[in-house]
């Protein structure tokens, strides 16, 4: 069963940065794997896409202050956080586009305004 570890959470302030990982436990070079996260109350949603070609989507609320970005060398894949804001408040987790791995245990972001 293929493993998701999720990692670079925390505490930050409105305008704060932080880099989160995903440790995948096989290569998963073949994969679109994406950044999904879900705020409390509300459904899961897809933060930020990476196909194997290279090709990115993201939601419109992060587009220009969030990066996705992989290592296939490592089985890591990351996603650069900048401009934080209270709104992305979340538990962030990674899996494919769609996702079909059993979920890891999420990494807790949290912005303070």
């Amino acid at each position: 069963q293929v493993q998701l570890v999720e990692s670079g959470g925390g505490l930050v302030q409105t305008g704060g940065s932080l880099r989160l990982s995903c440790k995948v436990s096989t290569s998963f070079s073949n994969d679109i794997m994406a950044w999904y996260r879900q705020a409390p109350g509300k459904p899961r949603e897809l933060v930020a896409g990476l196909t194997i070609d290279g090709r990115t989507n993201y939601l419109d609320s992060v587009l220009r202050r969030f990066t996705i970005s992989r290592d296939d060398a490592k089985n890591t894949m990351y996603l650069q956080m900048n401009s934080l804001q209270p709104e992305d408040t979340a538990v962030y987790y990674c899996n494919r586009d769609p996702p079909v791995l059993t979920w890891g245990r999420g990494t807790q972001v949290t912005v303070s305004s």
